[in-house]
C-alpha cells in the first residue's frame, strides 16, 4: 500500500483554516473558493473525510474514499457537507461553530485485503493504523482509523468490537464480518488543531 507522505505544520494550518472558513461562509450564505497562495501539495488530487465535534460529541463527518479532485476542494467539499448535510444531525448553527473541533483525514485509496476466514482477519487487521471498508450484498460502511480510539480496553483494541459496530453501520447483521464479506484497507494522515 502507498504510504501517504505527511503533511507540513504551515499545509495543515492552512487546511484547517480553510475548513473553519468554510463552514463560516456557508452560515453568512457566502461561498468559499480556492484561495490565493494554496499551498500547491493540496492542489494534487486527494481524498479526505471531515470530522466535526462539538463539546466533545460528534457533530457531522462527511467524506469521500477515492480522490477525484484537488485536496483543498475536497477539504471545502466535505467540510460543508459535513457541517450542515449529514443525515445524523441537524445543520450546524452559528453559535456552535466557534466551538467546533475539526478533524480532517486525509486517506491513501483503498485495497483489498485477502484474507482466509475470520481468524486470519482478525490477525491482518492493524488497531490504529487501519481504516476499514467492509462490504456485503451491495451494503458498504467504514470506520477511520480514529475510529479505533473508541474501541481501546485498557492496552488492547477491540477488533471484534469494531468489526461489529462497522456491520451494524452497514445495516448487516453484527457477526457477518465473521462470514464472507469484502474488505479493503486504507490508511490516513489526521490533521487536527490539537494534534
Amino acid at each position: 500500500m502507498r504510504k501517504l507522505q505527511d503533511f507540513s505544520k504551515e499545509e495543515k494550518v492552512f487546511m484547517l483554516k480553510i475548513a473553519r472558513e468554510t463552514i463560516e461562509n456557508a452560515i453568512m450564505h457566502a461561498k468559499k473558493d480556492i484561495p490565493p497562495r494554496c499551498p500547491s501539495r493540496l492542489l494534487e488530487e486527494g481524498a479526505c473525510f471531515v470530522t466535526l465535534e462539538h463539546e466533545g460529541h460528534l457533530r457531522g463527518c462527511i467524506g469521500n474514499l477515492e480522490a477525484f479532485e484537488p485536496l483543498i476542494k475536497n477539504i471545502i467539499r466535505n467540510a460543508n457537507n459535513a457541517a450542515f448535510s449529514d443525515p445524523r444531525f441537524v445543520p450546524v448553527q452559528q453559535n456552535e461553530v466557534e466551538d467546533l473541533d475539526i478533524e480532517i483525514s486525509v486517506l491513501t485509496k483503498p485495497e483489498e485485503l485477502k484474507y482466509s476466514n475470520a481468524e486470519d482477519l482478525m490477525k491482518k487487521i492493524k488497531p490504529l493504523f487501519d481504516g476499514i471498508v467492509l462490504s456485503k450484498n451491495r451494503r458498504s460502511a467504514t470506520f477511520l482509523p480514529i475510529v479505533w480510539e473508541h474501541f481501546k480496553a485498557g492496552k488492547e483494541y477491540d477488533k471484534v468490537g469494531f468489526l461489529t459496530e462497522l456491520c451494524l453501520k452497514a445495516g448487516l447483521d453484527a457477526d457477518e464480518w465473521k462470514k464472507e464479506c469484502r474488505i479493503e484497507i486504507y490508511h490516513a494522515v489526521l490533521v487536527r488543531e490539537n494534534g
